[in-house]
This record gives C-alpha cells, structure tokens and sequence, in this order.
C-alpha cells in the first residue's frame, strides 16, 4: 500500500520520500532510482523528482552516472571509517557543549525518542525506527546551541543513512544500539559529558564493526573507542538533472 502524504510542495514530498526510502533501506548502495518507474507510483510528473535527486546528489546520498542515472551512493569501507572519524570528532565538541545546557524537558524529548525506537525495532518498523534513532541522536547535538555544528553532523548523517540502514536491518544490531543509546541517556541523566561522549563513541564503534561484516571487510584504524580497546591488555576472550524532453537510457 502506498502511504506517500503530501507536505507543503511536491517537490518536498519526495524528497522526504525518498530520504524516507533510503534511511530505512528500502533503497539500498547501488540501487537505481529512475524517475518514470517512481513518478506514477508516487502520483507526480517526473520534475519534482528530478529536483530531489540533485540535492540527494550534492548531499553525497546519489550519485549520477553519464547515460545510466540516478542510484542511491555506494561507500567503501574505508569511505564509512572517514564518515565516522568525523562524526567522533564533531560529535565529542556537541555532546560536551550540550551536557551542561541539559534541562528536563530536553532530557525528556531525548528519552521519549529512544522509547519511540524501541517499540519501532519491536514491531519491525524500521522507517519509524530510523527517524526516532536518527531524532534521538540530533536532538542531543542540537541542545549544544551550536547551529553551523549540528548541520554538519547532520550532513555527515545523511551521507552514511543508507548503510545505517543495513546495521539496524538485523534484529541483533538494533538491540545491541538500544543498549548503547541507554548507556548513553543514563550519561545524559547524570549530566556526565565524558560518560556520554565515551557511550557514543562504543556504539559508533559497534555499527561500524557491524557494517565491516556486512560488507565482508575487516575493519582497521577504527575509533577512539577502537583505539581504546587496543590499547588496553587483552582480557579472555553530478546531477541528476535530464530535462523534461531528454530521453531517459535504461541500466
């Protein structure tokens, strides 16, 4: 069935449509997205989705390819170790900013999206699953105050969401990261910025180790959490811009 709802313009729509599709990998690294198949599924012409697809584009979530078009981005590894190293240093700046300008309400909204997660991966909703988790960790990079640092993050976010999917796909994944996001909203409670950045930094460390599998890579260099960890003794064990009268070529 589809449940596709209009917000202010088309244009907008599915943009949030298709955002919607690949956070919760219903469009997966390397599938095409063509605009004849997606218009009349949708009910729009072809133009709004052309108009999506290059801000997807310069969000680094699609890539155009000369004569094929349009296919949700594909990231190496080592791509995803890059995408991560970054969130963990801008992340580390937000959270220690945010802990102190941390009042109930916020703490509150922070809480309730972990609570919205949670019943989501109970039932397998993995869409409302990916915007809770996703609102769950903005919400804190927001209550930093800092409005240029929670746009990057954000866009760090949006680069790597169709990966992110591939981690929260698997039932073992989603509750491993429920436990990492309790670690981290007991932190918040205590209002212990250290405690926190160190449970952000596990549970990055834990979807990147997840995604290594995945992809059937080992993973090196890794985190601060990675680096921690080795540190320590061993214990047991281009657009997408045809015009309205260009012919489209198929894959």
């Amino acid at each position: 069935m589809n449940d596709f709802a209009r917000p202010a313009s088309t244009q907008q729509a599915v943009l949030a449509e298709l955002r919607r599709r690949i956070a919760a990998g219903e469009l997966r690294p390397g599938e095409k997205i063509a605009p004849e198949r997606l218009a009349p599924e949708l009910g729009v012409s072809r133009v709004p989705i052309r108009e999506a697809l290059k801000i997807l584009e310069g969000e680094g979530q699609v890539v155009y390819e000369p004569h094929r078009g349009c296919f949700v981005a594909e990231l190496s590894l080592a791509d995803l170790r890059e995408l991560y190293r970054m969130r963990e240093l801008l992340e580390t700046e937000a959270i220690a900013a945010a802990v102190p300008r941390l009042d109930d309400a916020t703490l509150d909204r922070i809480a309730s999206h972990l609570a919205d997660a949670d019943a989501a991966s109970a039932r397998g909703d993995l869409a409302t699953y990916a915007q809770a988790n996703r609102r769950f960790h903005l919400d804190l990079v927001a209550a930093a105050g800092r409005p240029l640092l929670a746009r990057t993050i954000g866009q760090l976010w949006d680069a790597s969401d169709a990966y992110r999917a591939l981690f929260a796909n698997r039932d073992e994944h989603r509750a491993g990261a429920a436990a990492d996001h309790r670690a981290i909203l007991s932190a918040l409670a205590r209002r212990d910025a250290p405690g926190a950045i160190a449970a952000q930094d596990a549970h990055r460390e834990r979807a990147l180790t997840a995604l290594a599998a995945v992809l059937g890579e080992p993973v090196r260099g890794g985190s601060r959490a990675a680096r921690r960890a080795r540190a320590r003794p061993s214990a047991p064990s281009a657009a997408c811009r045809r015009g309205p009268n260009s012919s489209t070529a198929s894959a």
